[in-house]
């Protein structure tokens, strides 16, 4: 943990942290818990329905300065579009949908070690390597024989 926070460049007031989210107000409040809002650029992304169909965008500045162009919900709409394509505990109205909270942390942890370690994306580079955490991706032989000193 302390390699994490040590990687992690801590926003400042000339040096502000990013955030972009949809219309839900919970984040405006909840974000002002963690960084000063000084410290931080944040823009929501409201969409504008008609019959179920997007038909409008609407970007609004809460925090900060951010640009208005760059403020955009489609990275993280994409992976949880993933997540639930991949993990099917997290589809509803399906066999699979965890009755336990723990089973599915599990499930959502091993995906994670698999998105981060296992799945090469660009020229058989994995999210571990490129933040310097390993050196090749695993195996899952790799992750279901690995021994590690407690």
């Amino acid at each position: 943990m302390d390699d994490l926070y040590n990687r992690v460049k801590l926003p400042f007031s000339d040096d502000k942290i990013e955030f972009h989210s949809d219309g839900n107000d919970d984040y405006t409040y909840v974000l002002q818990e963690f960084y000063a809002e000084t410290c931080m650029n944040y823009g929501q992304l409201i969409k504008i329905r008609e019959k179920g169909r997007v038909v409008d965008k609407e970007k609004r500045i809460i925090y900060g300065n951010p640009e208005p162009n760059s403020i955009e919900t489609t990275n993280v709409e994409n992976y949880n579009g993933i997540l639930r394509e991949r993990i099917g505990r997290l589809v509803r109205k399906t066999k699979c949908f965890s009755k336990r909270k723990h089973n599915l942390e599990c499930a959502i942890q091993l995906y994670q070690f698999y998105w981060d370690f296992i799945n090469e994306f660009k020229r058989g580079v994995t999210p571990a390597m490129l933040e310097g955490l390993d050196v090749r991706p695993w195996t899952w032989d790799d992750f279901l024989l690995f021994h590690y000193a407690v």
